[in-house]
């Protein structure tokens, strides 16, 4: 088995950035309730699950169901919480006959070949994120809603009611809002119910957040409401890094507290928000300059990254230069063009906003300039100009 794990890789981290995805020989196959690693003798226990007589019954149960082989490690993951002896037997089968299949590709295959592929991203969702206390899913594919069921009938049979084909007119996403919260998520500024907003900007290094009290002023005293709108925005940044699946470092500048107690609470609400998150995250305590510094697991892209490319325009910057800032640059540019030609006239193509300014507030200078290079000056709109793009040509 070792020969044939050295000849398979796998992916185990997305391309991030400019960064290559990166491969591994350590080859893990997942199903609903168990992790199969192949070459790993080893059985561990998802430490979301905490609950010890719960890690001790599924230690024991795994112990008993998993095939007993020197080379093939499992972990059980925190969707195993509470199964049957039944339900973990029919995932252990799943995953040996599917390890089996793998094999026997894999010895005949040429390099290069891709012998396996995880399930199709519907069915990973039903494998990984439905769990009882999800009410209903709706699916408005037929031919998508039969794979998820053919995969629930198999190995999830409880799964099957709440699925459901949605057959109304308008689109489902739109019905449920869900257009808006991905408009949102990709906006800069999240706005609290308080009144209080958050910041948030993404680096190549980290991600910041800052917290704000906006339109929040509170009614007793400028610590209660720091701490009362830390409170909300500890709960809107878990959700929001979910939303945006931002991780590497995280910086969160939460509102300045006097109080100890304070501090150590919006800590807590930070910490039991963000206990559901699949991700794996780590919080470090407040640092001396006021700061809350953790770490989120990345795997992939973040939904900016997915969804949007560079702005040709600012590129990337979030800034463009002012009407007046280009005003001046068309005045110098002027003055070089003046000293290397001999011309009799120039003409400016700008952009609108520019052109208005120099005919505005910058006339004074741009007729001080006529006067000084003896040439005329013409002025010539450009709508698909970029604000700070222009040119100055000699006739």
């Amino acid at each position: 088995m070792t020969d044939l794990i050295q000849m398979v890789t796998m992916e185990a981290k997305e391309p991030l950035g400019n960064k290559g995805a990166r491969l591994t020989t350590f080859i893990t196959i997942p199903s609903r309730y168990l992790v199969m690693m192949p070459g790993r003798a080893s059985l561990g226990i998802s430490s979301r699950i905490e609950d010890e007589d719960e890690r001790e019954r599924l230690r024991s149960l795994s112990e008993q169901v998993l095939p007993s082989r020197d080379s093939m490690g499992y972990i059980v993951r925190t969707a195993a919480e509470g199964v049957s002896e039944a339900a973990l037997r029919a995932d252990a089968t799943f995953l040996d006959k599917l390890w089996t299949l793998i094999q026997g590709r894999a010895k005949s295959a040429k390099p290069g070949v891709l012998v396996h592929e995880d399930l199709p991203l519907a069915v990973r969702i039903v494998r990984d994120m439905l769990r009882p206390d999800v009410d209903r899913v709706l699916v408005d594919s037929e031919e998508c809603l039969q794979m998820m069921q053919r995969f629930a009938d198999s190995f999830m049979s409880d799964a099957n009611p709440v699925m459901e084909l949605y057959t109304g007119r308008r689109p489902v996403l739109d019905l449920h809002g869900i257009e808006d919260e991905i408009q949102k998520a990709l906006e800069r500024k999240v706005e609290l119910k308080s009144g209080g907003y958050l910041i948030f900007d993404q680096t190549e290094a980290m991600t910041t957040v800052d917290v704000n009290t906006g339109a929040f002023v509170g009614r007793r005293n400028p610590e209660e409401t720091a701490f009362r709108t830390n409170l909300e925005a500890a709960v809107a940044i878990a959700r929001q890094l979910r939303l945006r699946n931002l991780g590497g470092i995280i910086i969160l500048d939460f509102i300045d507290m006097d109080t100890a107690a304070h501090r150590d609470q919006v800590l807590a609400a930070l910490e039991a928000s963000l206990a559901d998150d699949r991700a794996t995250t780590q919080i470090a305590q407040v640092s001396p300059l006021g700061l809350v510094e953790m770490t989120r697991k990345r795997t992939r892209e973040s939904l900016e990254h997915v969804m949007c490319e560079p702005c040709p325009t600012c590129r990337s910057s979030g800034y463009i230069k002012t009407s007046e800032t280009v005003c001046y640059e068309i005045f110098r540019e002027i003055l070089r063009q003046h000293r290397q030609f001999e011309v009799k006239e120039l003409i400016i193509l700008a952009h609108d906003n520019v052109v208005e300014m120099l005919l505005d507030e910058e006339a004074a200078g741009l007729a001080e300039l006529e006067e000084l290079t003896g040439k005329t000056i013409r002025l010539q709109s450009q709508a698909m100009n970029a604000q700070h793009e222009f040119d100055v040509v000699p006739v």
